[in-house]
């Protein structure tokens, strides 16, 4: 049977490591789309954006929510630097659920001190994380 190849993993936030371990493989959000990374692959710089990150270790998915930041690709290392990333299984449903809530009502109530940029950034952030956490919520609903 053929060796599996690996490579290492880091993911960081301004809270600190997130993840760091050796990986089969990342798929994850970049500002033009998704892209996937295997180990040996050529090296590479790129934004994030809001998306999800899949990560496949053991051959197991572990999966997490990002909100943007940027990835450096090695042949045998990969760091993303994440302005946010929670682990699918960590995200506080609730909490995203209101704050999908406090966005929507900011959209429509649309008044002069609302920033309609910054209401649309929070909602996609939340319906994101909701998202990865399997609530399968879209976001006018």
């Amino acid at each position: 049977m053929a060796e599996r190849k690996h490579f290492q993993l880091e993911i960081v936030t301004p809270q600190g490591m997130v993840f760091s371990d050796q990986v089969e493989s990342v798929v994850a959000p970049a500002i033009d789309g998704y892209f996937g990374v295997l180990a040996g692959h050529i090296p590479l710089m790129t934004a994030l954006r809001v998306g999800e990150i899949r990560v496949r270790r053991r051959g197991e998915v572990i999966r997490f929510a990002t909100s943007g930041g940027f990835a450096e690709v090695l042949p045998t290392r990969m760091i993303i630097l994440a302005e946010t990333a929670e682990e699918a299984s960590k995200i506080d449903v609730a909490r995203a659920m209101a704050a999908r809530e406090r966005a929507l009502k900011r959209l429509r109530e649309r008044g002069p001190d609302v920033d309609v940029e910054r209401a649309r950034a929070a909602l996609s952030r939340a319906i994101n994380r909701l998202r990865v956490a399997g609530q399968g919520v879209t976001g006018w609903a």
